[in-house]
């Protein structure tokens, strides 16, 4: 008797290790937890298809920054987020090339089609309040535009400047 149960339990033993590892395969082999996208597509109301961050967060770029030079510093920061990685970025379904620039504290910042990406401090996933802001930090002006696969902009369906905006000005 005491022989059979203590075959029982290997077994089951076994039997438990044999789908933890089929499980690990299917998920990429990262505990659990798939391999996600650091920029993918995402269909947003009023948006159309827009790019965004691993969180569902519509990304965005600016008019003047170009050919890699990073103008967003200092207070800029405090409203637009750039998109850092730490290794070569993921991209999902992008028919474009992702790449990365170094940001002057010395963060590398991901690009698509060669523009800077960056998030919005007023937007959460799925929601895009940014596109066609006007700013200005430090005597740089700014104009930002949700980022689309093709590089186009596509006219904002509101902006953040009415009156019921929480952030005047923003």
């Amino acid at each position: 008797m005491k022989r059979l149960l203590t075959f029982g339990v290997v077994g089951i033993a076994a039997l438990a290790v044999g789908i933890a590892i089929a499980v690990a395969a299917t998920n990429g082999g990262s505990n659990g937890k798939a391999a996600s996208a650091t920029v993918s597509v995402k269909s947003i109301a009023g948006h159309g298809k827009v790019l965004v961050d691993a969180k569902g967060r519509a990304l965005y770029h600016s008019d003047q920054e170009r050919n890699g030079t990073v103008l967003c510093t200092g207070a800029c920061l405090s409203f637009w987020h750039p998109l850092t990685v730490s290794s070569t970025p993921k991209g999902a379904a992008l028919p474009g090339k992702l790449g990365t620039v170094k940001r002057p504290e010395g963060g590398r910042q991901v690009t698509y089609q060669g523009k800077l990406l960056y998030t919005f401090k007023l937007d959460s996933p799925g929601k895009v309040t940014g596109d066609g802001f006007k700013d200005a930090f430090g005597g740089q002006k700014f104009t930002w535009h949700v980022a689309h696969l093709t590089g186009a902009t596509i006219s904002p369906a509101s902006t953040a400047t009415t009156s019921t905006d929480p952030y005047p000005g923003y």
